[in-house]
C-alpha cells in the first residue's frame, strides 16, 4: 500500500506565488541561480541556493550558507508573506509544457515505506549531496523541494483528479520558462477518496529526487537522536508529488566528452567503425538502440542494438546509456567510471541538441552523444528487481518548483 499524509502547507499567496516559486536547487549551478534570482528578492533560490547572497568565492557547503538560508527563509515567511494552511490537506499539481500535461498528487509520503523499499529506488546517492540537503532540512526544519514519484496509473486516483481539477485552483501561473503550474487543494470527501485510492497502490517509485528522499530519512533519524522529533511527528513523512506513469515525460540525458583519448577525430571514427555500425545521421536518434554522435561538425548514427544481449535479465545492460558506456566510452574513450571521470559531462535533454553542437564547436568538448529517452517501464522493471540504473539515465520534464508548498517538520 502507499500511505499518504495530509499536511499544513506553508505556501505563497496567489498574489506572490509566481515570484517565489523557483526551479529545483539541483538543476542550476550557483552562477545560474544568481542570474535567475537577480532583481527578485522573493525568489526561493535565496533559500535553496543561499550562497548567491554571499561573496562569489563562498563554499556552497560552508556554515554561513545554511545560516543565510535560514535567515532568508524567515525573512520570506515574514515579508512575502508565506502563509500556513489552517488544516491539513493534499493537493493536485498540474504542469503543462507545450502540448504535454501531467497531474500529480502533492502529499507527505512515508519515510518508513521508503526505508522498507515500498517506495522503490533506482539510483545510488552520493553522501556529500545527502549531507547538504540533510543539513538544509534540519536547519530550516522544513522540506521545501518535493521528491518526484511515479506509480502505475490508477482509475480511482484519476477519477478524484478529474473532479477536483474541474474546480477553481489555489494557484495558477506560468513560469518564465513557459511552463504553466496549477494547484488545487483536496479536502473533505475527495481527500478521503484519494487517501483510499493510494492505499490500494502496491508501491511507488522515485523518478527524480533520490537525494531529497534519502535526506528526509536521515533527517528523521537525526532529529530522533537529538530530541528534535518523536515517533508520529511530521519528520516521519516527506513531501513529494506522485504522477501516474502514463503521464510522465522523459527526455534523454546526453553525454559530452572533453577529449578523444589521444586520437584524431579520423582515428576515433575509424576505431568505432571497426566494431560498431556508424553512418551519417540526425541530431536525435529515432529509436531505442541508437545514439546520435556529433563529431567534427557532423552528426552520425551509431547502432547500439547490435550489441544488446537477450533475455529479461539484461534490462540494465541493454539500456542505451549502458551500451554506449560498455562499447564506446569505456573501451575507446577510456572512461571507466562515468561517476568520477572528469572528462565526461552530462547535458539534460531540455537543453536540446543545439547545446551539444555548441559545446563541441566551441572546443569545450571533443565529441557529444545524443541519446534516446529511457522508458518509464524500464525504470519500473529495474526498480522492481532491486537494480540500479546507470548515473544520469533520465531527465524528467517539466520540473517541479521549489518553495511552492513547504512541509514544516
Amino acid at each position: 500500500m502507499a500511505i499518504i499524509h495530509p499536511f499544513r502547507a506553508l505556501r505563497p499567496t496567489a498574489a506572490n506565488v509566481a515570484e517565489i516559486a523557483a526551479v529545483p536547487y539541483d538543476v542550476v549551478n550557483t552562477e545560474e541561480a544568481r542570474a535567475l534570482a537577480a532583481g527578485n528578492p522573493l525568489s526561493f533560490l535565496h533559500v535553496s541556493r543561499a550562497e548567491i547572497d554571499l561573496p562569489p568565492d563562498t563554499d556552497p557547503y560552508a556554515d554561513a550558507v545554511y545560516a543565510k538560508a535560514l535567515d532568508n527563509f524567515n525573512r520570506l515567511r515574514r515579508d512575502a508573506p508565506l502563509v500556513q494552511e489552517a488544516a491539513p490537506a493534499v493537493y493536485f499539481y498540474r504542469l503543462v509544457m507545450g502540448s504535454h500535461a501531467q497531474t500529480g498528487l502533492v502529499a507527505c509520503y512515508s519515510v518508513d515505506e521508503y526505508d522498507r523499499n515500498l517506495i522503490k529506488k533506482h539510483e545510488r546517492t552520493r553522501r556529500d549531496k545527502e549531507d547538504d540537503r540533510t543539513r538544509q532540512i534540519t536547519t530550516l526544519r522544513a522540506q521545501t523541494g518535493p521528491v518526484f514519484l511515479t506509480y502505475r496509473a490508477s482509475d480511482a486516483v484519476d477519477a478524484v483528479a478529474r473532479r477536483v481539477t474541474a474546480c477553481p485552483p489555489l494557484f495558477d501561473f506560468t513560469a518564465p520558462d513557459g511552463v504553466r503550474h496549477t494547484v488545487w487543494t483536496v479536502t473533505g470527501e475527495d481527500l478521503a477518496r484519494v487517501v483510499g485510492a493510494f492505499a490500494a497502490l502496491p508501491c511507488l517509485y522515485i523518478a527524480d529526487g533520490h537525494h531529497r528522499a534519502a535526506s528526509a530519512a536521515r533527517t528523521r533519524n537525526y532529529l530522533a537522536e537529538h530530541g528534535g522529533a518523536k515517533p508520529g511527528a511530521e519528520a516521519d513523512w516527506f513531501q513529494a508529488v506522485a504522477f501516474p506513469d502514463n503521464q510522465m515525460n522523459v527526455l534523454p540525458y546526453n553525454r559530452v566528452v572533453k577529449d578523444l583519448a589521444g586520437r584524431t577525430p579520423e582515428a576515433f571514427l575509424a576505431e568505432l567503425r571497426a566494431h560498431l555500425a556508424v553512418e551519417p545521421g540526425t541530431p536525435s536518434p529515432v529509436a531505442k538502440g541508437e545514439a546520435s554522435m556529433y563529431l567534427g561538425g557532423q552528426w552520425y548514427r551509431i547502432r547500439l542494438a547490435d550489441k544488446a544481449a537477450g533475455g529479461p535479465g539484461h534490462v540494465i545492460g541493454n539500456l542505451d546509456v549502458s551500451l554506449l558506456q560498455d562499447h564506446v566510452l569505456a573501451p575507446v574513450l577510456k572512461i571507466a567510471d562515468i561517476r568520477t571521470d572528469k572528462r565526461v559531462d552530462f547535458v539534460g535533454g531540455i537543453r536540446g541538441t543545439g547545446e551539444l553542437e555548441r559545446l563541441v564547436n566551441q572546443g569545450k568538448a571533443a565529441v557529444a552523444f545524443s541519446m534516446f529517452p529511457v522508458g518509464v517501464d524500464d525504470l519500473m522493471r529495474i526498480a522492481d528487481a532491486g537494480g540500479i540504473m546507470p548515473p544520469k539515465s533520465t531527465w524528467f520534464e517539466p520540473k517541479l518548483r521549489d518553495g511552492l508548498l513547504c512541509h514544516l517538520i
